[in-house]
């Protein structure tokens, strides 16, 4: 006698929805219990030995002699500790972070790095103070011929005083803008 192989019995998608019921889509952890937002922080209590900015325990011999090999090797084989150790049990690669412009001292800015600002400045704003009355025609073509700007908001950047001509110039330029608005009769800073 041939026995057949057991076929299993083939479901359609109306038969298995019926055995296992709709499908469900959970988008939170079955454990998952929100916090109390009035409830107060669990405050744990350390060890009474426990103080991380108190005095720590002497390192070990063994620490202690490992850190005289290694400051008793030369310097291009002290070199190749960090890396091989950062491979051996691997850590990321830190990148270095650009602190360009960033004001790292302790104290501030103090007087010592205002100083050292002023000496490295090298863009400087033009800003004209005041102008004599009479003599203002002549201001606002002196403007128009440092500046690109048209007749009438030359006029207007003149009538506003104190305001900037003209930002970002080099120091020469810069002398050279006041005396020319000096000449004509107005009295122009640098800033």
């Amino acid at each position: 006698m041939k026995l057949l192989p057991r076929l299993r019995p083939v479901y359609t998608c109306t038969a298995l929805r019926e055995i296992i019921g709709p499908l469900q889509c959970r988008s939170f952890q079955p454990d998952f219990v929100p916090r109390d937002p009035n409830a107060k922080p669990i405050r744990y209590k350390y060890p009474a030995e426990y103080d991380p900015y108190g005095p720590r325990l002497p390192p070990s011999d063994k620490i202690v002699q490992l850190a005289e090999r290694i400051a008793a090797l030369p310097p291009e084989e002290r070199r190749q500790i960090g890396p091989s150790l950062r491979e051996i049990l691997r850590h990321p690669n830190l990148k270095q972070i650009s602190v360009e412009g960033m004001d790292l001292s302790a104290t501030g800015c103090g007087p010592a790095k205002a100083e050292e600002k002023k000496a490295e400045k090298t863009a400087f704003d033009v800003k004209l103070e005041k102008f004599d009355a009479a003599a203002k025609i002549k201001v606002i073509k002196e403007v128009r011929s440092f500046t690109s700007l048209g007749l009438k908001e030359a006029k207007e950047l003149v009538e506003k005083a104190p305001a900037i001509l003209k930002q970002g110039v080099t120091k020469e330029e810069a002398n050279e803008i006041i005396e020319k608005i000096k000449a004509v009769g107005g009295v122009a800073v640098m800033e």
